[in-house]
């Protein structure tokens, strides 16, 4: 019985720690502004210019793009990241991602 309550404590705590890093999401009132980034010369046929991306970085976002990616797998595509906006909470970054060779395109 003893192990079953432990086991049952213990998978509370994890289904508990993974919904509270699930539902962390950051806003910002004013997106911050992209820098001018130069884009350089294409490193390889199959790379593809991944451009705005931002990361979170203590509760605001820091640019992390402009660089050229290789596709994980032959076919796939790059998505672009995009603002949301929320009226309440403000702006929230949406990330890029990779997309396989099925997916549609938006």
């Amino acid at each position: 019985m003893k192990k079953k309550f432990v086991k049952l404590l213990l998978f509370s705590l994890i289904l508990f720690s993974v919904s509270l890093s699930a539902s962390a999401q950051i806003y910002v009132k004013i997106r911050p502004v992209m820098p001018v980034v130069v884009r350089t010369e294409r490193p390889g046929p199959n790379h593809v210019w991944i451009g705005e991306e931002w990361n979170e970085n203590n509760g605001t976002y820091a640019y992390a793009g402009g660089y050229w990616g290789n596709p994980p797998n032959a076919g796939d595509w790059w998505e672009a990241g995009h603002w949301n906006h929320h009226r309440e909470y403000g702006h929230q970054w949406v990330r890029g991602r990779w997309r396989g060779r099925g997916e549609r395109r938006r």
